[in-house]
């Protein structure tokens, strides 16, 4: 297990890593130095070849309950902006493989919107979720306009936005915001399950459809069709989908290269 300061990186093996957030003593609020090392450990992750599926949680209590007040109380309009928060949490959006959320507790604020970078969110009954930026006198600064938005629809994002209330995860499920929820003592194992499970498949595959899905979410509905085909022909020169298909008809596991 590698350590540096509020950030844990383990290797529990299969292709998988496990990102944790360790500030227990602050409910894991997201501080610069938290940013900063939550954004150059997943830069690295784009040159690790063995790498398949990332989990990213907190602890059992609290996924991650906002940015840190104490981080933003005295700072200026210019030294927000030269902070460039998007670069730290775009290196999250831009890992090559898929990222699943593991939320126990509390998502707010930023704690949210970095769970709204992943790919998956699995989260635990009595989690809560919200963007209370608004009770401070500030707004969503990082997606909880946007990345909310385009996830549950205008409707839902504005009452969430605007009311700063935090919900409940069979609400947050119902309105599209959580991909499972599962209680609460098993939200860590269902997502190093499900991570295991997605880097057992084909790595093309599925660096492909993560893509498209990402790509064609804000294209026209004719060119997100046309990035699904060439993405589909382009899996037809890969050695796993003549392994995949015909260990189907052999009836037998099949063994996934990545080629």
């Amino acid at each position: 297990m590698e350590t540096t300061d509020a950030v844990l990186v383990e290797r529990p093996g299969d292709g998988v890593v496990l990102v944790r957030i360790n500030r227990p003593e602050a409910r894991n609020a997201l501080n610069m130095a938290v940013r900063r090392r939550l954004a150059e450990v997943f830069r690295d992750f784009a040159d690790d070849k063995a790498l398949r599926c990332v989990v990213l949680t907190g602890s059992e209590k609290t996924f991650a309950a906002g940015a840190d007040i104490r981080d933003m109380v005295d700072a200026s309009a210019i030294e927000m902006y030269l902070r460039h928060n998007e670069r730290l949490w775009g290196a999250i959006a831009d890992c090559p493989v898929p990222v699943i959320a593991a939320i126990s507790g509390y998502a707010l604020g930023g704690g949210l919107e970095l769970a709204l970078n992943a790919d998956i969110i699995i989260a635990g009954r009595g989690a809560k979720l919200g963007q209370p930026e608004v009770k401070v006198g500030i707004m969503p600064g990082a997606g909880g306009t946007q990345r909310l938005t385009r996830a549950v629809g205008k409707y839902h994002a504005m009452r969430l936005t605007l009311t700063g209330e935090a919900i409940g995860a069979e609400e947050a499920f119902a309105m599209g915001l959580v991909s499972k929820v599962v209680e609460d003592g098993a939200v860590l194992q269902e997502a190093l399950a499900m991570a295991r499970h997605i880097a057992g498949l084909p790595p093309v595959a599925v660096a492909q459809i993560k893509e498209v899905v990402i790509q064609g979410e804000d294209a026209s509905l004719a060119a997100a069709l046309m990035l699904e085909r060439k993405a589909l022909q382009l899996l037809f020169a890969t050695a796993d989908k003549k392994e995949g298909m015909q260990a189907f008809l052999e009836k037998r596991s099949p063994r996934y290269t990545g080629r």
